[in-house]
């Protein structure tokens, strides 16, 4: 509860958010990058997630959502830079570490970063981050993401079916189908996507 009230504020403080996730993006980090753009849209901040529709494991994914008319929710680094201010922030999910981003473009252009990661710490991490949500214990990007969503906006700001099945894509890559790296709040956040949709 007191991440997802930080980050909103940090969100309604930026001008614009360009959310990213680690390079060759996988489920969990599109999925997370899904979960980051809904709160964004409840805070009502203009955000964008920035990935190579052509180094990504997510293809299907992005596919899905370009079908459902969210093409404009994607957009290649190269491009985001261009919108890129002192006044915007860049949220990272599912890495720490400033080697492996999407882009080192928009981490080093941006006035302020967010992180939000379960891997375990090591060399090379974002040291300037102004908001961490860093939980080792997390089966996911996703389901840290899941859990921060039941907290921001009301009954009415809730995912879509497509972003919840995002987010669900996520755990089940980074628990192997819930057969590893699960607890208690892993399936809290499984039925509360349920309840989604």
């Amino acid at each position: 509860r007191i991440v997802a009230a930080a980050l909103a504020d940090l969100i309604k403080q930026a001008d614009s958010v360009v959310i990213m996730g680690h390079r060759m993006t996988d489920l969990d980090a599109l999925g997370a990058a899904e979960g980051v753009l809904r709160i964004c849209k409840v805070c009502d901040v203009p955000a964008v997630i920035a990935v190579r529709r052509g180094a990504t494991l997510a293809g299907s994914l992005i596919a899905g959502f370009e079908k459902a008319g969210c093409a404009d929710d994607f957009i290649e680094p190269e491009r985001a830079l261009e919108n890129v201010t002192k006044r915007t922030l860049c949220i990272v999910v599912d890495t720490y570490l400033v080697h492996l981003l999407e882009s080192m473009e928009i981490y080093e252009r941006c006035g302020s970063v967010a992180v939000i990661d379960h891997h375990r710490k090591a060399a090379g991490y974002m040291e300037n981050a102004v908001l961490v949500c860093h939980e080792p214990y997390a089966s996911s990007a996703s389901e840290l993401v899941a859990e921060i969503l039941q907290y921001v906006g009301g009954k009415d700001d809730r995912p879509t079916r497509l972003e919840a099945e995002a987010l669900l894509a996520g755990i089940m890559l980074d628990t192997h189908d819930f057969s590893l790296h699960t607890g208690v709040r892993t399936f809290e956040a499984a039925a509360a996507l349920r309840r989604w949709g």
